[in-house]
């Protein structure tokens, strides 16, 4: 409870005297630890509630869901009255804390997102746990979005965006440096598993402004946040990524405060063994580095554990405040670790820390607390008061009504999809693919145009030389058929010729016979004469005759 400008948490063992939590101090850091049973829970509940009255917003990781009876009020059973009059606490003011419920999921309260831009690539690769070179790869992504003006908003986006890099690594290495396949290939992987544990739904707008978890209500009162995580510690990577991104969106948004009168606002990681468990190196170095670091900001952070040996030794050493409910010793290494506990404290010659240590009982605690120079108190063994709101989780009916009218529901519910880096490379794809297909098809249409032009010139080509060829075939028939008229011609010519010579030569020998037949006719002819004159003749006229013979011999010489 807060009186008096303190948050009361307990009461000594004695009852006079309370244990106090200095508001100022509460930005130093916690720890409530504790064996199962002994009172943790109740004892966060405490804490929290006290600092809401105290007008300091809270954030309550809830991983078993009994975190929720924040926003309810207590009940005055009769045994809690007279636990709390055992302790000293009379005239008990029970009342709720107002509470705001958030869920990753959105299923159990006010959907949380926030965007791949401002998780950045540094604290995406110390997530993912990507080597030097890789996250170099996830560096250029991020440059070439921010050249280029893509928006990095979901999960599909920033697959998008390697794809876009790994595919155009050769003409971005110039600019950017190299790409290896091979860093992009497990960069995808990574992001693959992510999405797997529920990245697509933790990564999209509208992003959270972690502003509005730094508020009061019209009482002066802090808002106790309560994450639904029951769900998301089952998905350990989501977990981590989203306890990653909240720390560090807060060390980055807040501005150096130095010491307040109260912190800005408080938060509480109940399990805080389920956040280092199995966790990636980079992300325990990184809440390390935070919870160094975030103390001048004005937040404090709380874990609440079964044994402080599961928190790592160089957190472990941040926390001021500590608060130390029963642990049991049934083991050498449980022993050890009592013995490790009992030493962290500033001893108390009134008792032996680590044998009381396994003796509280349920409720009672060892506490120490910073006093007003920031030195840690001598620790108490104290009963923690028991918290004003309910010690159960919230009625299913009830925790449904606050979250469905909550007040950030409009805000966040509905989630949006606007025109980012996934759509536009799509887009860029898509034309890309457009202008390919349509320089395809120019080219396919000029290289059809070419062989159209080249079948044509073939064809004319072929038809010149078949014309050629036809000419030369008519040519040379031409010139066989004169050749073979011109034979004819001199067949015909040498025919007649023949035929002519013969038909002369016939002629000739025609005339010929018939002048030997002449000849012979006039030889018979004049041997009829001779011989008739000369039987008629004298011999004085046979010389008459011999001339006259001579004489007609003559005259038939000349024809």
């Amino acid at each position: 409870m807060y009186t008096e400008g303190k948050l009361v948490i307990a009461k000594t063992s004695d009852g006079n005297e309370d244990v106090s939590l200095l508001p100022g101090m509460a930005n130093r850091h916690g720890l409530i630890a504790g064996a199962t049973g002994t009172g943790k829970t109740v004892t966060l509940k405490t804490i929290a509630q006290s600092m809401s009255d105290a007008g300091i917003p809270t954030f309550l990781a809830d991983i078993k869901g009994d975190v929720s009876g924040m926003a309810i009020a207590g009940k005055a059973s009769e045994k809690l009255v007279k636990r709390l009059e055992g302790i000293g606490v009379t005239d008990y003011d029970f009342h709720a804390c107002p509470v705001r419920f958030w869920d990753v999921y959105g299923e159990q309260g006010t959907p949380v997102r926030t965007t791949i831009t401002e998780m950045g690539p540094t604290l995406l690769s110390r997530l993912l746990g990507l080597t030097d070179v890789q996250e170099g790869v996830l560096n250029i992504a991020f440059h070439l979005a921010d050249d280029e003006g893509l928006l990095l908003l979901d999960l599909k986006d920033l697959r998008s965006m390697i794809t876009y890099v790994s595919d155009h690594a050769k003409e971005l290495s110039a600019t950017y440096g190299q790409v290896s396949r091979q860093s992009v290939g497990a960069i995808q992987r990574a992001l693959l598993q992510l999405e797997d544990a529920g990245g697509d739904i933790f990564f999209g707008e509208p992003a959270l402004d972690i502003r509005d978890w730094l508020q009061c209500d019209t009482d002066g009162k802090g808002y106790v946040n309560i994450l639904d995580c029951v769900k998301l510690v089952q998905s350990p990577l989501l977990y981590s990524t989203f306890l990653l991104w909240m720390l560090s969106e807060l060390y980055e948004l807040l501005p150096e405060a130095g010491d307040l009168d109260k912190p800005k606002i408080c938060f509480f990681f109940d399990e805080a063994h389920l956040l280092f468990d199995d966790a990636p190196k980079a992300l325990l170095d990184k809440v390390e580095q935070v919870v160094k670091l975030i103390r001048s900001k004005g937040v404090g952070v709380w874990f609440i554990t079964q044994n402080p040996t599961d928190i790592p030794d160089d957190v472990l050493a941040q926390l001021g405040n500590r608060v130390q409910h029963a642990l049991r010793a049934y083991t050498p290494a449980e022993q050890k670790a009592i013995k490790a506990a009992a030493e962290s404290f500033r001893e108390n010659p009134a008792f032996n820390t680590a044998q009381v240590m396994e003796e509280l009982g349920t409720g009672e605690a060892l506490i120490s607390f910073l006093d007003e120079k920031g030195a840690p108190s001598i620790v108490q063994r104290a009963h923690v008061i028991a918290c004003a709101c309910s010690m159960d989780a919230a009625p299913a009916d009830d925790k449904q009504y606050l979250v469905a009218n909550g007040q950030f529901m409009s805000k966040y519910e509905t989630p949006i999809d606007r025109e980012s880096a996934y759509e536009l490379l799509n887009e860029r794809a898509a034309k890309a693919q457009e202008e390919a297909e349509k320089a395809e098809a120019e080219a396919k249409a000029a290289a059809e145009r070419e062989a159209a032009e080249k079948q044509a010139e073939k064809e004319r080509i072929a038809a010149e030389k078949q014309a050629a060829k036809e000419k030369a075939a008519a040519q040379r028939e031409l010139e066989r058929q004169l050749k073979a008229e011109e034979k004819k011609r001199a067949q015909e010519e040498a025919k007649l010729e023949r035929e002519a010579q013969k038909a002369y030569e016939r002629d000739l020998k025609e005339r010929q016979k018939a002048q030997e037949r002449e000849l012979k006719e006039q030889e018979r002819q004049r041997k009829m004469f001779e011989k008739a004159a000369g039987a008629a003749l004298s011999s004085a006229s046979r010389t008459l005759g011999t001339s006259l013979a001579r004489g007609l011999l003559g005259v038939l010489k000349k024809r």
